[in-house]
């Protein structure tokens, strides 16, 4: 069900129909607000520029951190892949070790 959301970024209020409740919507809204004032400061830009530019440093942000989580997946698999190695040796030195007290015996 969607909620009917109103938020206010620069000033303006914009009402939403999202998925998501008043709060997380509130924070999204605060983000992009922080960041368009960001762009705005001590500049003579419009409003439209200044989203322009605010929705390419939101972008950028956001390609950084899908980079960032690609690259801890990537390590994680590999991780992995470590401790799957060290399981299948240790599993076959604790048949070695067996099949070497078998021997003695």
């Amino acid at each position: 069900m969607k909620n009917r959301i109103t938020v206010t970024i620069a000033g303006q209020e914009y009402t939403l129909l999202a998925d998501q409740d008043a709060a997380a919507a509130a924070k999204i809204a605060g983000h992009v607000d922080e960041k368009l004032s960001q762009v705005m400061e001590g500049s003579r830009l419009s409003v439209a520029d200044g989203a322009v530019l605010a929705a390419m440093n939101i972008a950028e942000e956001y390609f950084k951190e899908q980079e960032a989580a690609e690259n801890l997946r990537r390590q994680l698999k590999e991780y992995l892949e470590e401790a799957a190695k060290v399981k299948q040796e240790l599993s076959e030195a604790k048949r070695e070790i067996f099949r070497l007290q078998q021997q003695k015996k």
